[in-house]
């Protein structure tokens, strides 16, 4: 069973609808106890790094996920927002974050790039930069819809899956163990977005 992580800031209804198309059973859920039960995790989210990190702090999910993620190793992905906030933080905030994979956030800069707008909307290409079960069976020419205004670089190559590029080239999936994150919308991604859950779900 995945568990979407409902803390209050998410396409969770997307999500799950993408994972029902996909014959995945999945629930959204915000009580401890169930997450505590969970398999998998996903952890969504649209909105400001602050308020979400608030938010998993002050209900007690933050706890709960630690424990899934760090002790139990159970397999996590985080989306859009959510895969910010398994980095150390965001230029966005003053809030650390969940500290899950070495890795920072960094908003987008039109200097230097006349006419770039931001955010960053629209479908991309990425490019594979470490083999990972996330993107197996992926094409060279494969592409995801992005909605950000703040972009994740990590520390070292060995944590980066894709990476894309508008103006700066930046990390669009992540990985630590069995901490996984993708920058873009996966639920607005059509057949490419599916073929991820399912990656996702066979994990």
């Amino acid at each position: 069973m995945i568990t979407i992580i409902d803390y209050g800031l998410g396409n969770l209804g997307s999500v799950k609808n993408m994972l029902k198309k996909i014959g995945v059973e999945s629930e959204i859920s915000k009580d401890l106890d169930t997450v505590k039960r969970a398999t998998k995790i996903i952890l969504p989210g649209v909105g400001a790094f602050d308020p979400a990190m608030e938010r998993l702090t002050n209900n007690a999910l933050r706890d709960v996920l630690d424990e899934k993620a760090l002790q139990e190793k159970i397999p996590v992905m985080g989306i859009c927002l959510g895969m910010q906030l398994l980095t150390n933080g965001s230029e966005e905030g003053k809030l650390p974050g969940l500290g899950w994979v070495p890795a920072m956030s960094y908003r987008f800069s039109a200097e230097g790039f006349p006419g770039l707008k931001i955010p960053h909307m629209g479908w991309n290409f990425v490019v594979k930069t470490n083999q990972h079960k996330l993107t197996d069976g992926f094409t060279a020419d494969f592409r995801f819809y992005f909605v950000h205004s703040y972009y994740v670089k990590v520390q070292h190559p060995q944590y980066s899956i894709l990476s894309a590029t508008y103006g700066v080239t930046f990390d669009a999936a992540i990985q630590n163990a069995n901490i996984m994150g993708a920058q873009f919308h996966a639920e607005k991604s059509h057949k490419y977005g599916m073929k991820l859950f399912q990656n996702f779900a066979t994990t």
